[in-house]
C-alpha cells in the first residue's frame, strides 16, 4: 500500500483528502505545514507527497526545493488553488501540478499516474 504524505494547512481539506485517498487504498499521513512535512520525510519516507503551496511560514515552493534536496526520488505533486504558480520556475521541479477543485478525481488520477511512472523508472522498464 503506497504511503502518501499530504501537506495541507486547512484541517478540513486534509481530512477530506485522507478519507478519499484511504478509500482508494493508500496509507495517508497528513501534516499542516512545510516544517512538519520535512521532518516526516526525514523520519518516515513516503512514496509520494501532495504539497499545498500557499501555507503560512515556509510556502510549498520553498518546501519543494528542500524536499528535492533531501530525496530526489520522492515524487511531489503540487496541489494548489492558484494556477499562476505553475509558471514559477521552481514549480517545474515537481512531478505534477494539480489545481484544486471540489472533486478529487484529477488529484487521484495524477497520484496513480505519478506512482506508476516512478515504478516503471525504478524497475528499468520502458513504457511504450
Amino acid at each position: 500500500m503506497p504511503k502518501i504524505l499530504v501537506v495541507e494547512d486547512d484541517p478540513l481539506q486534509r481530512l477530506l483528502y485522507r478519507g478519499m485517498l484511504e478509500d482508494e487504498g493508500y496509507e495517508v499521513v497528513g501534516v499542516s505545514n512545510s516544517q512538519e512535512a520535512l521532518a516526516t520525510i526525514k523520519e518516515n519516507q513516503p512514496d509520494i507527497v501532495v504539497l499545498d503551496i500557499n501555507m503560512p511560514g515556509m510556502d510549498g515552493l520553498e518546501a519543494l526545493t528542500q524536499i528535492h534536496d533531501l530525496n530526489r526520488n520522492v515524487p511531489v505533486i503540487l496541489h494548489t488553488a492558484h494556477a499562476f504558480y505553475e509558471t514559477r520556475f521552481v514549480s517545474w521541479i515537481a512531478d505534477a501540478y494539480v489545481v484544486k477543485s471540489s472533486r478529487l478525481d484529477k488529484l487521484i488520477e495524477t497520484i496513480q499516474e505519478t506512482l506508476m511512472k516512478r515504478k516503471f523508472a525504478s524497475s528499468g522498464e520502458v513504457d511504450h
